[in-house]
Parts: C-alpha cells; sequence; structure tokens
C-alpha cells in the first residue's frame, strides 16, 4: 500500500480511523472462550464488523505474545484474514521494536515480510542503525514512536539536549535516513498543543496517533493542529470500540462505537474542506 492508496481509502470512507486489536482474554465475551481460538473469533468479529469504516488495523503483539504459541498463531490467522478478505485497509504491527542492525533485520522479515504488514511501531532510541533494516524493506512503512501519550513520556522525549526537546531531534534526525520516505510516526492525542510543532518538521508524513477515547484525547483538538491537506492522520481507538459490548452482541456494540467515531470524523473532513484538505 502507498500513501496515496491510504489517503483514497479515507477519501472513500470519509474515515481516518485504526483499530486497535488489544485482545484481552479477561475483556472478551464469555461464550467466546468456548471456541478453538477465541482470540482471533474475536477479532474476526470486531473486524467483519467495522471494516467499512476503519481505514486501519493495528494488532498489538504483546496481546497475543502474552499467550505463547497459541497466542501467536492468533496473531497470524489475524492478519491473513485482514490481507485475504479486507486487503484494502492498512495493517500495523504494533510491536514496538528496535535494536542493533541485524536484529532489526529479522523483526522487519518477521513481520513485513513474512506475516505480510503494511507497517511496523519501531522505537527510535538505539538509532539510526537500528531503524534503516525496517525502511529497507520495499513498500512497506516504519512507525517511529516520536512522542507517545503516557505520563512517562515527559521523562526523556520533552527533555531539552543542547538547543531542542528530545523528540524534535528524533524527527530532525530520522529525515536523514536512508528511505525516510517509508517513515510514519506515533504522536499521542494527549499531546494535541505539540502538534503545530511536529507538523513543521514532518508536514507531509502520517502520524498514528494513540490516545483518542479511554485515554482522554481530543479528536477536535488533534484534527485541529495535526491535519494536513491530505489528512495524513490515522487516530486510533482500541478498548473504547472493542469492548463497547460484552455480550453476544459485541461485534454490534463495537461498531455503533466504531460509527460514532467515523461519523465524527466525517463532520472533521468535511469542515476540513474549508481548509483545502483534498478530498
Amino acid at each position: 500500500m502507498t500513501t496515496q492508496q491510504l489517503f483514497e481509502q479515507i477519501r472513500l470512507k470519509q474515515s481516518f480511523l485504526c483499530v486497535g486489536l488489544d485482545v484481552d482474554l479477561n475483556k472478551i465475551p464469555q461464550h467466546l472462550l468456548d471456541t478453538e481460538d477465541p482470540i482471533f473469533e474475536f477479532n474476526k468479529a470486531i473486524i467483519d464488523a467495522t471494516h467499512d469504516l476503519a481505514v486501519a488495523y493495528k494488532p498489538n503483539t504483546a496481546f497475543f505474545e502474552a499467550y505463547g504459541l497459541k497466542g501467536w498463531n492468533s496473531l497470524e490467522k489475524t492478519i491473513k484474514y485482514l490481507n485475504d478478505k479486507h486487503p484494502e485497509v492498512f495493517t500495523i504491527a504494533d510491536a514496538k521494536r528496535g535494536d542493533i542492525g541485524n536484529t532489526s533485520a529479522m523483526y522487519a522479515k518477521a513481520f513485513l515480510q513474512d506475516m505480510n504488514f503494511d507497517s511496523i511501531t519501531v522505537a527510535p532510541y538505539m538509532g539510526k542503525d537500528s531503524v534503516e533494516p525496517f525502511l529497507a524493506v520495499p513498500n512497506k512503512f516504519t512507525i517511529l514512536l516520536a512522542l507517545t501519550s503516557n505520563g512517562g513520556a515527559f521523562d526523556f522525549q520533552t527533555k531539552v539536549a543542547g538547543d531542542k526537546e528530545l523528540y524534535k531531534q528524533v524527527l530532525e534526525t530520522s529525515k536523514t535516513w536512508a528511505n525516510s520516505q517509508n517513515l510514519m510516526y506515533v504522536v499521542g492525542a494527549t499531546k494535541a498543543e505539540y502538534f503545530t510543532e511536529i507538523r513543521k518538521i514532518i508536514p507531509d508524513s502520517f502520524i498514528l496517533v494513540p490516545g483518542v477515547g479511554a485515554q482522554g484525547g481530543s479528536l477536535e483538538e488533534v484534527c485541529k493542529y495535526g491535519m494536513n491537506n491530505h489528512v495524513g492522520l490515522l487516530v486510533n481507538s482500541s478498548r473504547a470500540i472493542l469492548y463497547a459490548g460484552n455480550g453476544t452482541n459485541f461485534a454490534e456494540k463495537a461498531r455503533e462505537e466504531a460509527l460514532k467515531v467515523q461519523q465524527e470524523m466525517h463532520k472533521i473532513l468535511l469542515d476540513g474542506q474549508l481548509a483545502k484538505i483534498d478530498l
């Protein structure tokens, strides 16, 4: 998938919603626990109920790895289902990897080639040689952690090192790496006031935005400061959609919540036409 194809999906669906698949067996409906693969059955139902409202899905790999081989098998089945049944959606392996070069190359192979995700989240702390192996995979995207939504983000990311905040240095330096055109970035919705400064550095890049909904981020504020003339945002919602219901109609309840978000996005996009969003 290219960024232009992603934008076409945004235009078609009037949505820039990313649904996070953070599956907790303690929270999913009880009747699914009797199935052979509860995690996959839950994901499949959520995807089927929301795929016309969402442009991206983001399985958080920790919620699969926690269940060992069974969980990993569920992850493989989930991405295969997305690729086979809904190839138009953008897929994100929320793995937050990042290690020395040869290790990163193996992570890139596992997620971007073998499992065929469109993208993967990567931590930048170890620098260029830990990120470039991901960027080297053709037609795939690396989503770099820039300014996250958690409280601990202020421990390091906003500290001034030299003459500017660390997160700004990460953004600026990443643009010098090989294949940097394949970069996207993570910026938390709870940091909406920072988007203006961030857009000065990466005006054209897509930004993955967690933290809307359960974490208290404002969609309106994110769009006000973070949207560019090709939208340039993928706003993630996980718990608010996934666990909107816990009965046999859980997928219908999930769709209702996803629809609320999509309708709010649709309104923002219509208003955004006045700001020359190319719709």
